[in-house]
This record gives structure tokens, C-alpha cells and sequence, in this order.
């Protein structure tokens, strides 16, 4: 059994499910960039989609059944937090799943496979071949037990929220509001990635990507929080 064989199994193994359709799997599991040309490999872009929907179902039920009180603005803010990239990447790496990706050798040797945005694309392209195998209902109970401790953890306001909480953070320290520029965008039109720098006159500009301006926004937020201490 070849190295990463051995990963795919490790990884069905903490996800608690092996796969009877080995072919959605591997789907799930192959990046785009991998067999690029006129046959194209299947790759998981159509799963990560589906399972970027089956998510955002999955937890927003399971956030109405656990606080009956909430409000739809709460409720929406929670959700935010649980569904976005950085949650993705963290139950990706609590099933190891960086090591059964399919990728190409320079992408490997770059670091990809401990990418966050990469990360959190396979997590959801695992989660939309689980919903085509098992339905929403046994997806669903995979999705949360993964999502168990996430979902357990209180709402930090700093990371639903990083460009209110920067806008504030400046205003207690008399300074002007903070402006954002594109620094960089790149990639394909369905595949963006921007980079964009937060700055705030006085201190020390913060950067960070993503793949939609808002979300390279937020990131670079929250980014420049975390460096002066306002999320603390």
C-alpha cells in the first residue's frame, strides 16, 4: 500500500466512514490543479459546492435546536464563524486530510497540503461526496461530530466580526477608521484570490488573502488585531 493509500484509509478512519463509491472519493480528494489539459482529472470543485451547502444546512439546523432564544442576527453570526474557511481547515486537519489529497508535486512541495483555503475546499468537497453517498441525514451526523468541538466553543465576536471590531479598536485609540486596498487578485474568475491590505494612519499595515474581497478583508482585519492586541 503506497503512502498515500495508507492516508486515505487514516483519514476514513477518523472521518468514521469508508467510502463503497471509491471513485467519489478520490473526486473529493483531487484538487484542480491536478491533470490540467484536455482530459482533464475529475477534480472536487463540483463536490466542494454541493458540500458547501450540505454544511451550511447541517449547522444552521443544529444552531436553531441548540438555542431556541437566539435571534436571526445571533444566530447568523454564529453560523458565520462555523462554516467559514478556518473552520473548514480545522476539521481538516482533525481528520489529517492534507496527506490524502491528490496533488501535484510542485503544489506538495510548496506547502499546499497544510493550506488553509485548500484545506477547507476538500473538507467541504468530503462533506458534499458523504451527502451523495449517505444522504443528509448520515452526512449530517458525520458533520457533527466533526463540527462537535467548534460548536461547543463560545462566539468570539473578534473573529465573527474583525472589521467591526478594528473599526471600534481605532476609535477607542483616536484614530481615523481603517481603509482596505487591493493589493493582488489572481486566479481564474470562478476561483478568485484577492490580497488586500488593512491600514489604519499610525500603525503598521496588515495583510492577508482570500477568496472573495470580503473574506481577504476580514482576514486582513483580523489580522491586524491580533498583531496590536485588540483581540485580546
Amino acid at each position: 500500500m503506497d503512502r498515500r493509500a495508507v492516508a486515505v484509509a487514516d483519514m476514513e478512519r477518523r472521518l468514521g466512514h469508508v467510502f463503497a463509491d471509491r471513485k467519489l472519493l478520490d473526486r473529493a480528494l483531487t484538487h484542480a490543479s491536478v491533470g490540467q489539459g484536455a482530459r482533464k482529472t475529475p477534480d472536487n470543485e463540483r463536490l466542494e459546492f454541493l458540500g458547501d451547502r450540505v454544511l451550511a444546512l447541517v449547522i444552521a439546523g443544529e444552531l436553531m435546536v441548540r438555542d431556541e432564544e437566539a435571534d436571526a442576527g445571533a444566530l447568523s453570526k454564529r453560523l458565520h464563524v462555523l462554516v467559514s474557511g478556518r473552520a473548514c481547515a480545522e476539521a481538516a486537519r482533525a481528520l489529517c486530510l492534507g496527506a490524502a489529497l491528490r496533488l501535484p508535486g510542485g503544489e506538495t512541495r510548496r506547502g499546499a497540503r497544510e493550506q488553509d483555503t485548500i484545506l477547507a475546499d476538500a473538507c467541504e468537497a468530503v462533506i458534499g461526496a458523504l451527502y451523495l453517498e449517505l444522504g443528509l441525514e448520515g452526512a449530517a451526523a458525520i458533520v457533527l461530530r466533526l463540527w462537535a468541538p467548534m460548536l461547543s466553543e463560545p462566539l468570539d465576536q473578534v473573529v465573527a466580526n474583525p472589521k467591526s471590531e478594528l473599526q471600534e479598536w481605532a476609535a477607542a485609540k483616536g484614530l481615523p477608521p481603517p481603509v482596505y486596498e487591493v493589493l493582488d487578485r489572481s486566479g481564474p474568475d470562478h476561483r478568485p484570490q484577492f490580497t488586500i491590505e488593512a491600514r489604519i494612519e499610525g500603525v503598521a499595515p496588515a495583510a492577508a488573502v482570500g477568496g472573495s474581497r470580503q473574506a481577504a478583508e476580514k482576514a486582513a482585519a483580523l489580522a491586524l488585531l491580533l498583531r496590536e492586541g485588540g483581540g485580546s
